[in-house]
Formats: structure tokens, C-alpha cells, sequence
């Protein structure tokens, strides 16, 4: 019910963090893994992680905001492993400022890079998906899906948005046998997290102190459900938005 033998997968952002957690869980399930980034030296080095591993897996260069970058991606993919099957949009980025202090510049980065390129990538794979008989999508939420912060307007919007582009795709695409699903990460030890750990005072310990796990999640606590909804084991399950963060979200 698991098993990706001979699944195509692509993960955008994939060569370190979530996306690369991710990727080592479908890899390990037995997928062939594309990771999509734009640093090519940490691609070349998660590349080789994953091969140690067994996997078949290549790195290709991307940029997510890209129309032309976008096509340019998938027809690669395609071309080396002949279908798609798996496609993780987990591409991101954020900027830590009050909103009244973030640039429309900046506020267009954030959109593009995690909300846009979503939407490129998904309506890149659908024709591939459908050809191989139906596939999975699976975008990256946040926990600021659900909550709000004071200096994350721009991410959280665009977190927002992915939940709800989610279900509309899952909607749109059902009949073609394409489910397509949210996880809402919580407060995972990443590059992208050390950065708020180091710009907002006391944020490790209070996400300490709400997390009835007790501790941070790591890049591996994201492996499972990738798996779980790249596989045959989620086939009735579309539009959904899980969260994936030790239980920070449950309390009130």
C-alpha cells in the first residue's frame, strides 16, 4: 500500500530541509526522486545522500516563479524517467519585518516563490499526471496556514493561499485520479527556521513550552507523510491539510 517502485517524483526545494526530509522518505518507499532547486552544490550533495541510499535520483535546476523555467523543469523530468507520478511543491522563502515595513518587492518575492510556483508547477505536471493515469500533489502549508504572526504577513498569507489553492485542485482534478493535499508543518529545525530563531527573542522556548511533543520537529518527521500521501494508501483522501507539528496546533 506504500510502495513507490518505479514512482517519478519531483521535489521542488528538495535539496535540504522539509523538502529534502521528504525526499529521503519517498526515496527510501522506493521512488525515483527529482530534486528541483536552484543551488546547485547543495543539490549535488543531497543527490549523492540519496544514492547512498539506493535511489535513483537527479538534481535539476529550477526557478519556481518561472513560467518558462517551470516547463522547462517537468519536460526534463519526463525526459530522463519517462512519466510523472509525485510532485512536492515545497519550494519557500520568507522576510521577517512588520507589515508596514515590508516592500511591495518583498511581499511579491514571498507570493512568487511560495504560492505562484505552486500554481506553475501544479498546472506544469497536470497533462504528465494525467497521462500516467492519475499522481499526487502535495503542497506545503505551514502552521501559519491556521495562525498569524506579526512578522510574517507575506508568509502566512501565502500559507493561507496554498490551503485553499489545495482544495480547489483537489476539486478540479479528482475525476482525472490526482489527489491533491496540504501539510502544515510546524516548528522544524531547518535553515529557514534558524533565522527566526535567531530574529525573534524567546521563539524556541515558547514553541517548547506549546508543543505537547516537547521538543522541535526534524526534516525526517515529514518522511511518513509524505509517503502516506504520495502512495496508493491516500487514494480517498483529496483536498485534506495535515498538520504535521507534535501537536503545537491542538491547544488553545
Amino acid at each position: 500500500m506504500f510502495e513507490l517502485t518505479d514512482k517519478v517524483a519531483i521535489v521542488t526545494g528538495g535539496n535540504g530541509g522539509i523538502g529534502l526530509g521528504m525526499a529521503r522518505g519517498l526515496a527510501k518507499a522506493g521512488a525515483r526522486v527529482v530534486l528541483a532547486a536552484r543551488n546547485e552544490e547543495k543539490s549535488r550533495a543531497a543527490v549523492e545522500e540519496l544514492r547512498a541510499l539506493s535511489a535513483e535520483a537527479i538534481a535539476l535546476p529550477v526557478d519556481v516563479s518561472d513560467e518558462t523555467s517551470v516547463a522547462a523543469l517537468m519536460g526534463a523530468a519526463v525526459k530522463e524517467y519517462g512519466r510523472l507520478d509525485i510532485l512536492v511543491n515545497n519550494a519557500g522563502t520568507t522576510v521577517r519585518k512588520p507589515p508596514q515595513e515590508l516592500a511591495l518587492a518583498e511581499w511579491e518575492q514571498v507570493l512568487a516563490t511560495n504560492l505562484t510556483s505552486a500554481f506553475l508547477c501544479s498546472r506544469a505536471a497536470y497533462p504528465h499526471l494525467k497521462t500516467a493515469g492519475g499522481g499526487k500533489i502535495i503542497n506545503i502549508g505551514s502552521l501559519l496556514s491556521i495562525f498569524g504572526a506579526s512578522y510574517a504577513s507575506a508568509y502566512g498569507a501565502s500559507k493561507g493561499g496554498v490551503v485553499q489553492f489545495t482544495k480547489s485542485l483537489a476539486a478540479a482534478w479528482a475525476a482525472d485520479n490526482i489527489q491533491v493535499n496540504a501539510v502544515l508543518p510546524g516548528w522544524i529545525e531547518t535553515e529557514l527556521t534558524a533565522g527566526a530563531r535567531q530574529q525573534v527573542a524567546g521563539l524556541r522556548e515558547r514553541v517548547l513550552a506549546r508543543t505537547p511533543a516537547g521538543r522541535w520537529g526534524t526534516p525526517d518527521d515529514l518522511a511518513g507523510v509524505a509517503v502516506f500521501l504520495a502512495s496508493a494508501a491516500s487514494n480517498f483522501v483529496t483536498g485534506a491539510a495535515i498538520p504535521v507539528d507534535g501537536g503545537y496546533s491542538i491547544l488553545g
